[in-house]
């Protein structure tokens, strides 16, 4: 697939097959993705790629906890309520997902379960935990660009194998549970999960565009000459 091809093409994936995802076809895309760049080489990350019994443990005790009404326990700090513009564009993904799954506004069953289902990483055979070096704190928040594009680098790279991700950060939201689970060493800190394998073609939600905005809106060109 051409990068162009790969970039446009890519969606978030929150409906998937339950056929298992090969380990040395993971380790392709794991190598791909790290050529991404990195503040000074460092090369921070980490990858934690549970399947099976130890996922579904995850999955259990993510969701016990967050129906329990135990507090979110992430290990970098979570983004808030936004607001503005960034709250608009919120919605709007919101909108266009529940109208894809014909979930209506007033039905709070079928909203809770779609809540759930970002909790249990949309049922993936595969959940990638993206963790850092905790030694890298000390340098800012870098080590979060850093991994920002290895992850980027793991979605791009799992769509041209066709194999469909989201990034999930309800994936980790309760990031103890992960941790036991996943037994990551205390020097790493958790920093999100990507859901990973063969998108269900028949589930609604997959076919989803997000609405990106125009190269006008967001960059300034400065001392060029028209």
């Amino acid at each position: 697939m051409e990068l162009e091809q790969a970039i446009n093409g890519r969606r978030s994936i929150r409906g998937y097959r339950p056929d298992p995802v090969p380990r040395a076809l993971l380790e392709e895309i794991i190598a791909l993705a790290s050529r991404a760049p990195s503040s000074m080489n460092t090369q921070p990350w980490h990858f934690h790629v549970l399947t099976g019994e130890p996922l579904e443990r995850v999955r259990q005790g993510n969701c016990e906890k967050m129906l329990a009404g135990v507090p979110p326990q992430r290990e970098i700090p979570d983004h808030g309520t936004y607001e503005g513009v960034h709250r608009e564009r919120q919605v709007e993904i919101a909108k266009q997902l529940f109208a894809a799954m014909g979930i209506a506004r007033e039905d709070k069953e079928m909203r809770q379960d779609w809540v759930m289902r970002g909790f249990r990483q949309f049922d993936a055979p595969v959940s990638i935990v993206v963790t850092f070096d905790k030694s890298a704190q000390m340098h800012g928040t870098i080590a979060h660009f850093d991994l920002g594009a290895v992850t980027f680098g793991l979605v791009l790279a799992a769509w041209d194998r066709g194999l469909g991700t989201v990034i999930n950060g309800q994936g980790i939201m309760q990031s103890p549970v992960v941790r036991e689970v996943a037994q990551i060493p205390d020097d790493q800190v958790i920093m999100t999960c990507v859901a990973m394998g063969w998108p269900d073609e028949e589930f609604p939600a997959n076919a989803v565009v997000s609405r990106r905005r125009p190269v006008e809106e967001t960059a300034r060109f400065v001392g060029f000459i028209d």
